[in-house]
């Protein structure tokens, strides 16, 4: 296993008085996929809030690159090389696709060549390059979801956290967009993802992690995890979708 780009130690918190997470702990190696599946109500959600600082810990640390990051603003964190690609569509629906990727680069500052981050965004999608002076309302479902990671790119990040990637697409377009993420992985990014095609997304994965209860009950290597009995029989059998938590 390589180094650990993202570490996460301990983490306790969640809305209110209701704890969502109880002590969760994991490590997540560089250049990697890597899927967290679990229940209903696990915590899957709230881990990704907590890592990009939407949710304000009780306890626990958050390191990223041999840093604690715990608790720095979502710019920080994007500063830091860390993107957060929410569940749901995320867009600009009146602006065209080109216009909704340049927003990308609004946090990444001066002194990068944000024309050349913008054509190798493209380069990924071909669809969306064909379909740049569109409105991104005219886009299908996957389309609207390749244009959220895209615009996340502009930013070169380290780390990309993306929560149900596959969520309301057609099977080629899951495919599709599964593709674009080892691509990313194979360029050296590291994907955390959240899926509710556990299966599907343990099938291109390197690692997986199994949350219940807001605790950490497996990390290992994905195919282990595809291949453990227990598993399969509470997480895998069909398809599991996240809850508020």
């Amino acid at each position: 296993m390589s180094d650990p780009i993202l570490s996460v130690h301990n983490l306790v918190g969640g809305y209110g008085k209701m704890t969502i997470l109880n002590g969760t702990s994991f490590a997540v190696p560089q250049a990697t996929i890597t899927t967290i599946i679990g229940p209903n109500g696990a915590g899957k959600s709230t881990v990704f809030k907590a890592i990009f600082g939407l949710l304000r810990l009780r306890e626990g640390k958050v390191s990223f690159a041999g840093r604690d990051v715990t608790g720095l603003s979502q710019r920080a964190l994007l500063n830091e090389g860390i993107c957060y690609v929410p569940q749901g569509r995320n867009i600009f629906p009146e602006m065209s696709v080109r216009h909704n990727i340049e927003l990308g680069g609004v946090a990444a500052g001066k002194g990068i060549d944000l024309p050349k981050r913008i054509e190798a965004a493209l380069d990924l999608f071909p669809a969306l390059r064909r379909k740049s002076a569109q409105q991104a309302s005219t886009l299908s479902g996957g389309e609207q979801k390749q244009l959220e990671i895209a615009r996340s790119l502009l930013l070169d990040p380290k780390l990309v956290l993306i929560d149900e990637p596959s969520i309301g697409l057609s099977p080629l377009m899951v495919q599709q967009t599964f593709g674009i993420l080892k691509s990313l992985r194979d360029r050296g990014v590291t994907i955390l993802m959240i899926e509710q095609n556990a299966r599907s997304a343990l099938e291109i994965s390197d690692f997986g992690i199994v949350l219940e209860l807001g605790q950490t009950r497996m990390v290992d290597k994905a195919e282990r995890i595809l291949s453990d009995p227990r598993i399969g029989q509470l997480f895998l059998g069909g398809a599991m979708e996240e809850s508020a938590a």
